[in-house]
């Protein structure tokens, strides 16, 4: 096994639109075709404790998204009335509930640049926006405006942790470390030496 520092863990969520479709066989697929070693996979139903580790109740992500939001309405000639905070509080409780309506496969994959390459192969959040060849972007035409007219958030089938750090906090929320594995893949050594 390769102990460099550049392979790396990431946590990928496969929500509960992706296993009413049928598709999470083809997104691991996606996955163990880049080369990445699963290390641990599990289907749960999440809590609302759970869920609400997962979705922290942060204050600085929760006004960096209503500004975002907020930004991207004013581009669509729409003026928000909430506070950028309010608007985070309330994506956040989409984000939630989104993961509350089944349930969901959480896995464990790692290799070289997991996290950034991870998010490149399951593509833009907004799936509208994620590039044909992106899990997303084959799969799904889903839009905020969509989320927005629905009062939910969207439904892009894939979670994929953002960055080392989110990486790391999601692993302990969502597995056990006797439920990650290190085992032998036999083109790991061609791949990650």
């Amino acid at each position: 096994m390769s102990s460099s520092p550049l392979i790396e863990k990431t946590v990928i969520l496969a929500k509960h639109d992706c296993l009413q479709r049928g598709l999470v066989g083809e997104l691991i697929g996606r996955f163990e075709q880049r080369g990445f070693r699963l290390a641990a996979m599990k289907m749960a139903l999440p809590t609302a404790e759970l869920l609400g580790q997962h979705y922290a109740d942060d204050k600085e992500w929760k006004i960096s998204v209503g500004v975002k939001t907020i930004k991207v309405m004013a581009e669509k000639g729409i003026k928000m009335t909430e506070t950028a905070e309010q608007i985070g509080d309330r994506i956040r409780a989409w984000n939630m509930a989104g993961l509350q309506g089944g349930p969901i496969i959480a896995m464990i994959f790692e290799g070289f640049h997991a996290i950034e390459v991870g998010r490149k192969i399951v593509g833009a959040t907004e799936p509208r926006a994620a590039v044909p060849g992106s899990f997303r972007g084959d799969y799904s035409t889903e839009s905020y405006e969509i989320g927005d007219t629905h009062q939910r958030v969207i439904r892009n089938m894939v979670h994929a942790s953002g960055n080392k750090e989110q990486a790391d906090r999601e692993i302990k929320i969502w597995f056990k470390p006797e439920e990650i594995h290190n085992w032998d893949r036999k083109d790991w050594g061609v791949m990650h030496k």
